[in-house]
C-alpha cells in the first residue's frame, strides 16, 4: 500500500485551546482531492480537511496520491480513477483496499468521517458510533431504503434537508450545507453580458433548458461542462445540435481558474435541473463571484438560494427568461456577502467539528464504544448545525 505523508497542523488548536481531535476523512477515489476538473464530493472533502487543519485539528485524509491537502495524506491509489489512463480499472477493488487500510488503522482516530455513501457499512459495524457518514448523492434509488434500515446505527449527515425526503427514517444527525474557501473565487463587481451553465451535460441537468432560456432572454450563453461516457449518446443526439444556436459557446470541461473566469463574468448562472439535486455546489461557487443564480424549483435550490437576493427560483422556461431581467438589477456585493455568511468552508468545518464533538462525548454505553480509545477534551461547538 503506497502511503504519502504531507504536512499538517501541529497539536495547537488555533481557535479553542482544547486538545485536537484525531479525524480521518475518507474520500472517494474517483476524482483527485480536490478534482483537477469536474467533481463535487472530492472538492468538498478537500475544503473540509484543509479548514479543519486551520482550526487546529489533527486530520488524516485517505484518498488518491494526487491529492493536494494540508492534512496528513494516506495515498491508497497513485492516481484518481477517472483521469487514470489505465484501460482497465476497478472502482470497487480500489475502494475495498482503502477500507481495509482505514479499518487496520481505525484505533488511531477519534472520529472516522466517510464520504463514500454506504460502501463502508458492512465493515465498520463495531465502530459505527464513532463514525460520521455524509451522504453526497441522491437517495431515491429503489434498493437504498432496505440497506439504510439494516445499518441504522451509523450517524448520517445530509447536505440538504430535501435530500432526506426518500429516507425520513434515516439515522440523521444533522444537515450541513457545503462550503468553499472564501478566497477560492474572485468577487466580480460587474458582469460581461452573458449567462452561464457550468457542470455536467446529462438529461437531469437540462442544458437544453439553459439554451432555450438564453435564447428567450436574448443573451449569449457560455456552457462549461463535462460529458461522462454514459451521457455521450445523449450529448451527441440531443445537445450537440443545439450548440449551433446563435450566441451559444461550448467550452467543455474546465478547472477552477476557468470557473472563476466564466462564473465571474456571467450576469447569472442558469441552474435548470430536472432531478432532486442534493446540493448543487456550483450555485455557491457562482455566489462567491457575486453572480446570482436562476434555479429550477427542485431538490435543494430553495435551501441554497435566497429568493430575490442571491437568485430567483423558477418553475418554467417563461419564468426563467423573465428572471434574467430581474437578476440584472441585483446587488452583486450582496450576493457575495450572502455566500460569505452561509457557505464558507470555515462555517462548514465548524459545523462538522460540532458533530465530531457530540460523537466523542457520547456516553460509553455499548461494548464497541467501550473498546474505543478514551475520550478527549474537545472543542466547543461552533456555528449552527440543524438536526
Amino acid at each position: 500500500m503506497l502511503e504519502a505523508i504531507r504536512h499538517h497542523s501541529d497539536d495547537k488548536t488555533k481557535e479553542t485551546g482544547s486538545a485536537p481531535l484525531r479525524i480521518a476523512q475518507i474520500a472517494p477515489l474517483i476524482e483527485a482531492v480536490p478534482p483537477r476538473l469536474y467533481g463535487g464530493t472530492e472538492r468538498v472533502v478537500a475544503h473540509l480537511a484543509d479548514a479543519l487543519v486551520t482550526l487546529g485539528q489533527d486530520v488524516t485524509l485517505f484518498a488518491s496520491g494526487d491529492a493536494r491537502t494540508r492534512a496528513r495524506l494516506v495515498a491508497v491509489r497513485d492516481q484518481a480513477i477517472r483521469l487514470d489512463p489505465a484501460p482497465l480499472k476497478s472502482e470497487l477493488a480500489a475502494h475495498l483496499s482503502m477500507l481495509h487500510e482505514v479499518r487496520h488503522r481505525a484505533d488511531e482516530f477519534d472520529v472516522l468521517h466517510f464520504h463514500i455513501d454506504l460502501l463502508h457499512f458492512p465493515f465498520f459495524e463495531h465502530l459505527a458510533r464513532r463514525t460520521l457518514t455524509t451522504i453526497h448523492g441522491r437517495l431515491d434509488f429503489a434498493d437504498l431504503a432496505e440497506a439504510y434500515r439494516h445499518w441504522h446505527d451509523y450517524p448520517l449527515v445530509s447536505i440538504s434537508f430535501s435530500q432526506r425526503r426518500p429516507l425520513p427514517f434515516g439515522n440523521w444527525m444533522a444537515t450541513v450545507h457545503h462550503g468553499i474557501p472564501e478566497d477560492l473565487f474572485d468577487f466580480s463587481p460587474a458582469h460581461r453580458g452573458y449567462l452561464a451553465f457550468v457542470g455536467r451535460i446529462s438529461p437531469e441537468k437540462r442544458v437544453d433548458r439553459a439554451i432555450e432560456i438564453a435564447q428567450r432572454a436574448g443573451m449569449p450563453l457560455r456552457i462549461a461542462a463535462k460529458v461522462d461516457p454514459v451521457d455521450a449518446a445523449y450529448f451527441r443526439q440531443e445537445i450537440k445540435p443545439l450548440l449551433a444556436a446563435p450566441g451559444v459557446e461550448y467550452l467543455g470541461e474546465i478547472d477552477d481558474a476557468g470557473k472563476n473566469e466564466v462564473l465571474g463574468g456571467a450576469a447569472a448562472l442558469v441552474f435548470p435541473i430536472d432531478w432532486p439535486e442534493p446540493f448543487g455546489l456550483v450555485m455557491i461557487e457562482a455566489m462567491a463571484c457575486g453572480t446570482p443564480v436562476i434555479a429550477w424549483d427542485a431538490g435543494s435550490t430553495r435551501e441554497v438560494i435566497d429568493e430575490g437576493a442571491s437568485g430567483c427560483i423558477v418553475k418554467s422556461i417563461d419564468e426563467a427568461a423573465e428572471a434574467v431581467d430581474r437578476v440584472l438589477a441585483f446587488d452583486r456585493r450582496r450576493v457575495r456577502k450572502m455566500f460569505e455568511r452561509r457557505f464558507s468552508a470555515a462555517t462548514m468545518s465548524k459545523n462538522y467539528l460540532r458533530l465530531y464533538s457530540r460523537l466523542v462525548q457520547a456516553p460509553l454505553d455499548s461494548d464497541d464504544y467501550a473498546r474505543s480509545r478514551p475520550q478527549r477534551r474537545v472543542a466547543a461547538a461552533h456555528g449552527a448545525v440543524r438536526a
